[in-house]
């Protein structure tokens, strides 16, 4: 990007950057023990752990979701091309880093509005050498922005898969259930879309009290039920929900999460509870832990 551009890019990322309000992208980032947020950020993190000791297994399982679910394309279907919308700060491991490393000419759009993570995403999303990578700086409901750049990078005659992991639940009905229909309606015969979505289903009381704290700050947190998420795929057409359908996210093809970095029990013991979740192993996951529905489907 030119000089003259790139200044003017820094000043517009500046002018809308706001530390006094928590962000989604940046309170996820805390549970995934990033560093990329602030203080009150940190706070609507601290909150919701009060709400719920456990609830630190909802964002960790949803990204291990991710990454079953990315391998699993890439490997058994041969999935060579991901559009990720809601994408979120960088963190270990991003969507091009799995896929490149299955198929190293895989492209992956990320797709985010939040001037956190594009700063952080043009500086760490970066493709291999045979594959590419681009970040587009728009929002969920503008869905034709998204696929006309997309489509500077992605070959939308080839399957895509479509990937709305932990996002849908930011957006009302009356929004979410028409965006997917459009991007669906713009993909490949063969292209998948991959969701996980928040629900209160599983274990009521606890994701309610969570609900609260994030709603109190601002947020919209819709909290749809098993047949509510099914509706992403029965009802866009040509899709079919593939194989277990809507489950917990962590009876979704389970298999075991990478275990924690070992660290000092004495230093583990100083820090405070936001800062230890990024050393506890999420293999102790009860069904009472998780309030996260997963599915993936096709479109004929």
């Amino acid at each position: 990007m030119p000089g003259d551009a790139l200044d003017q890019d820094s000043a517009e990322l500046r002018r809308r950057f706001d530390s006094s309000k928590a962000h989604p992208a940046r309170v996820y980032d805390v549970f995934l023990g990033g560093k990329d947020n602030y203080p009150v950020d940190r706070a609507a993190a601290a909150a919701a752990l009060a709400a719920n000791p456990r609830g630190y297994l909802d964002v960790r399982h949803n990204r291990d979701f991710m990454r079953r679910a990315v391998t699993r394309l890439a490997q058994e279907d041969g999935i060579r091309q991901f559009l990720d919308i809601g994408t979120g700060l960088p963190t270990a491991e991003n969507v091009h880093q799995i896929a490149q490393r299955i198929n190293p000419g895989s492209r992956v759009v990320y797709v985010d509005h939040d001037p956190v993570v594009l700063a952080h995403a043009r500086a760490l999303l970066t493709s291999g050498p045979e594959g590419r990578t681009d970040y587009i700086d728009a929002d969920l409901r503008s869905p034709a922005q998204i696929l006309e750049q997309a489509a500077k990078t992605l070959d939308f005659d080839e399957p895509v898969a479509l990937v709305l992991v932990a996002l849908l639940h930011f957006v009302e009905d009356e929004e979410a259930f028409p965006v997917v229909r459009e991007l669906v309606g713009a993909l490949a015969p063969g292209s998948r879309l991959v969701i996980s979505h928040i629900t209160e289903d599983l274990n009521p009381e606890s994701i309610r009290a969570v609900q609260r704290t994030y709603t109190e700050r601002g947020f919209t947190f819709v909290l749809r039920s098993k047949e509510e998420v099914a509706r992403f795929f029965t009802e866009t057409p040509g899709v079919t929900l593939d194989e277990p359908g809507v489950v917990p996210v962590h009876h979704w093809f389970p298999s075991p999460a990478p275990a924690p970095k070992e660290v000092d029990q004495a230093y583990y013991d100083s820090l405070d509870d936001i800062e230890k979740i990024r050393y506890r192993d999420i293999n102790d996951v009860t069904d009472a832990d998780i309030n996260v529905y997963a599915a993936v489907g096709r479109k004929g």
